[in-house]
């Protein structure tokens, strides 16, 4: 029985890994802020599938928390055989508009965290012969949508330099680029997304199963859903000048009917 660590395991893609691996038989630490969540969770997946959850409630963004966490993943003597970097949070506002507190937050969470967790988890790994990272990029990666594109395609390059590097040692590493899922990201960003089709909508349950899938494989990219695939596939040959031009206006026409929605200025 191997053990699993997931960062922002209480809500979202992470729960959806959680519960996965928990169904699988992995004993699980589970990362988050919220405790009574996290407590409710392990105490759920452990009479469900009789698996060992050990909760650790974290706010990456505070640097001695975060390294509680490094150590964790990095543990000699309690091994992680699988680290999933999910924590993770939408901006609500453009970049100019925006709370420079929350800019920097982002780069503090899902890029800083991500790089020293995985160091860590990475080394100890190697060590033993074998282990896996996963990091949960996007399929905003591919495209300008401000901060959150700029961070999350950080988080895709830095995962193939990483399984580069890795490569031979037995450990692997995935960048998972999910598109739109149904989980509580948006609400929590407050992002209005009622007017996108049903058809670009993933299950993040499937997303998670397909996921595990290439990292079995040793797949360094994984983007779950043949509609986003066909989308990655098209992006990898259009002109960046008109990516930009196309996303930049769906943003701002986003950020228009939030704006008219709730009263913002």
């Amino acid at each position: 029985m191997s053990t699993a660590l997931v960062t922002g395991a209480s809500a979202g893609i992470g729960l959806a890994f959680a519960r996965e691996l928990a169904a699988r038989g992995h004993d699980l630490v589970l990362v988050a802020r919220d405790e009574a969540r996290l407590q409710a969770l392990a105490h759920e997946l452990g009479d469900l599938h009789g698996v060992h959850c050990e909760v650790l409630v974290a706010d990456l963004a505070d640097r001695a928390a975060m390294q509680r966490v490094a150590d964790r993943a990095g543990d000699r003597d309690a091994p992680v055989d699988l680290l999933v970097n999910n924590a993770g949070f939408g901006l609500r506002s453009s970049f100019l508009r925006g709370d420079i507190a929350d800019e920097e937050q982002a780069v503090e969470v899902m890029i800083r965290a991500v790089m020293v967790v995985s160091q860590a988890a990475a080394r100890a790994m190697v060590e033993r012969g074998h282990g896996a990272i996963v990091v949960v990029s996007s399929v905003a990666s591919y495209v300008s949508m401000g901060t959150y594109s700029a961070v999350k395609a950080w988080a895709r390059v830095f995962t193939e330099g990483l399984a580069t590097e890795l490569a031979g040692t037995g450990v692997t590493a995935t960048a998972l680029c999910p598109g739109f899922t149904h989980t509580e990201f948006h609400d929590r960003a407050q992002l209005r997304m009622g007017a996108l089709p049903e058809a670009l909508w993933l299950d993040a349950d499937q997303l998670v199963r397909d996921c595990l899938a290439d990292v079995a494989r040793g797949r360094v990219v994984s983007v779950p859903g043949r509609q986003y695939q066909a989308i990655v596939g098209a992006l990898a040959v259009v002109p960046r000048g008109v990516v930009r031009r196309v996303t930049g206006l769906l943003a701002e026409q986003r950020r228009t009917r939030r704006a008219r929605s709730t009263g913002d200025d």
